[in-house]
């Protein structure tokens, strides 16, 4: 029985750990890249209902570059703007919403009719909004015929702001 607890004692004490050494802090002087989140506003579909189901379809899917975070906001630009007091379309209004929904790019349709009642024209508008400088970065509209045509072409729209290029 005394050479048992010999040999455990032996082995036991081969048997050490050695204490793990800790993380190194990052250096303090190395700053850390803010993270660039972009918030989508879905369009408001009251006058062109499935214009604004497709538009937001495709809003809800966009990917930018040097864009680290998305989110879909569930309200549309125009709530946004009424539950911050600030109704004027306009840079300082833009980048009030971008402050209150904590991101620094925004990124919106606006669906416009046409001006007399059997006018069936709809004027489609895509805007990528810079919050911190309060400037528009990228644009693009165009007035359509009808609901059909802006259906069918408003993705090209969509990609020359997503992407910078200018739409054919």
């Amino acid at each position: 029985m005394r050479g048992w607890l010999v040999g455990v004692a032996l082995v036991g004490g081969c048997a050490t750990t050695q204490p793990r050494p800790k993380p190194e802090p990052p250096p303090s002087h190395v700053e850390q890249k803010p993270r660039l989140k972009l918030a989508v506003l879905p369009v408001e579909g009251d006058q062109f209902p499935r214009l604004a189901q497709d538009i937001n379809g495709k809003l809800s899917k966009v990917q930018l570059t040097a864009v680290d975070d998305y989110f879909v906001s569930r309200a549309t630009l125009e709530v946004v703007q009424l539950s911050i007091e600030c109704v004027e379309a306009n840079n300082a209004c833009f980048s009030s919403v971008g402050k209150s929904l904590a991101a620094q790019r925004l990124l919106f349709a606006q669906l416009q009719g046409g001006a007399k009642r059997r006018d069936k024209s709809v004027k489609v508008v895509f805007t990528l909004f810079d919050v911190p400088t309060g400037q528009v970065a990228r644009t693009a509209e165009k007035q359509f015929k009808n609901e059909d045509e802006a259906q069918r072409g408003f993705a090209e729209l969509l990609e020359s702001v997503v992407t910078g290029k200018d739409a054919p």
